[in-house]
């Protein structure tokens, strides 16, 4: 790995970071919050950082730095955790919690997840309300894509950063060139935010929780504005949210192409298994299929926004949230979990082993889509199950040594894991996780991060052969 190259491109997205606090702390001095002073500092703060990194690449441009795999991973893993580690200086600053904390709240937030340590939300300022949901918006369609749009213009190509972010089996360019892919991807996750906002706003919400919510919504993160979530906005405001939650757990791709949308096994198994569970779910608890909908949409596409203490529901709806948390939403969205694309892919392999087993002789290879699976394809997908039951099993049981009970370990570990948010038990929906002793909130720091890069990303971090020239 080249150390300069990684430094000098970490630079650039600190000052990414740094620049989004611009927004908020516009807010606060409007309001004439206290707040102001800590997005003040938190911003000179990342400034100085991007500075210290640039001086120590050496590189007085960025024009010609050449990227490949070891560059890409490198990029990609720091600057998550980067992100996060400047991200929680105006919590921490303005007195808001530890840093221990903001950096679990900044972690939640960049990586989409909403696992939250905030006690009573609706006493935040303003300006802190807004940065929670910015960190939201710019981890959803991610940092480094954000970071692209911007990057050739400097002279960079990142195809292998895009790759080593970019959520699901597959990353494919939509254009020949990466940078108006990535400008393809962010005008579509704009048009998606104003349109939510500009629903939401007709539904009775203000602008400030309209936009505050879209882009919770959009990213499927899901910090809200008030203590109960989204269960005391209308019946219509909880149809916009479930239709654009829905919307942001489709792979976006497909949205360049919709005449493939139905023709898309991924999206047709995405929609009937929304709609079994929503269904078999409202059956079971004899009550409102919205209600019940509402909440798959959520825990599927690993939003995590509430409307009801599911909690209190029957013991077959908990299970098959779990399992929800588990499957997560399509392979190239801005949900997380283990992508339905993936349980596809793993099915048909199954199918096609058993189908050997009764010919032997015939030459069967597994499809999507109608092409053919290729073997790493199969391979990784396979290797992606394994880490992540051997991540689930590891954090569950340190979690527990730390004295949680097991359900709220288990279920604490997999939502973050999957950036779904709320767990069960005593991390359900209308709990939160600043119980938890520091060494566990940086444990789930950590499985967050690793979830939102897709576990192999933040693994090879911690590999000596990366580093290796």
């Amino acid at each position: 790995m080249k150390a300069k190259t990684v430094a000098a491109i970490l630079s650039v997205i600190c000052v990414v970071i740094a620049s989004a606090m611009v927004f908020p702390l516009t807010l606060a001095l409007l309001d004439r919050s206290n707040d102001a002073v800590a997005f003040g500092l938190a911003a000179l703060a990342g400034v100085g950082i991007s500075i210290a990194l640039r001086l120590m690449s050496g590189a007085k441009s960025l024009a010609g730095l050449s990227m490949g795999i070891r560059e890409g991973v490198g990029v990609t893993g720091f600057s998550w955790i980067i992100a996060s580690a400047i991200g929680a200086m105006p919590y921490w600053l303005a007195g808001v919690c530890s840093y221990t904390d903001a950096f679990f709240e900044a972690a939640s937030g960049f990586t989409t997840t909403g696992a939250t340590i905030m006690t009573d939300i609706e006493a935040l300022p303003r300006g802190i309300l807004l940065w929670r949901s910015l960190t939201h918006w710019m981890g959803g369609m991610g940092i480094i894509v954000l970071s692209l749009a911007v990057l050739p213009f400097l002279g960079v190509t990142g195809m292998e950063m895009y790759k080593a972010e970019v959520p699901g089996i597959t990353a494919e360019k939509l254009t020949p060139r990466l940078h108006k892919t990535a400008l393809y991807l962010w005008g579509l996750y704009v048009a998606f935010t104003l349109a939510e906002t500009v629903c939401l706003m007709f539904g009775g919400m203000n602008l400030f929780e309209a936009f505050c919510h879209s882009c919770s919504t959009i990213a499927t993160g899901g910090f809200s504005t008030r203590n109960d979530s989204v269960a005391g906005f209308s019946p219509y405001i909880q149809w916009v949210i479930i239709v654009f939650m829905f919307a942001s757990g489709v792979n976006f791709s497909l949205y360049f192409a919709p005449r493939l949308l139905l023709r898309d096994e991924e999206f047709r198994a995405y929609t009937l298994v929304t709609l079994l569970s929503a269904v078999s779910m409202a059956i079971a608890l004899g009550g409102s299929f919205r209600m019940t909908l509402f909440h798959v949409v959520s825990v599927m596409t690993t939003t995590g926004f509430v409307a009801d203490d599911y909690n209190l529901w029957p013991q077959f709806t908990r299970a098959l949230f779990v399992i929800l948390m588990f499957v997560g939403a399509s392979g190239g969205s801005t949900g997380g979990g283990c992508k339905v694309s993936r349980f596809i892919i793993l099915g048909k392999q199954l199918k096609t082993e058993t189908q050997r087993l009764l010919h032997p002789r015939a030459v069967i290879v597994p499809r999507m889509n109608g092409e053919v699976l290729a073997r790493s394809t199969i391979d990784s997908a396979g290797a992606f199950f394994v880490l992540y039951m051997l991540m689930l099993s590891v954090g569950t049981l340190v979690t527990c040594a730390f004295g949680v009970e097991f359900l709220s370990a288990f279920t604490g570990v997999i939502t973050c894991l999957s950036n779904v948010g709320p767990g069960l038990n005593l991390l359900g929906p209308v709990e939160n996780f600043a119980w938890l002793p520091g060494a566990v909130k940086w444990l789930l720091s950590f499985c967050m991060l690793a979830g939102r890069l897709e576990l192999f990303a933040i693994f090879l971090l911690f590999m000596p052969g990366t580093y290796r020239k």
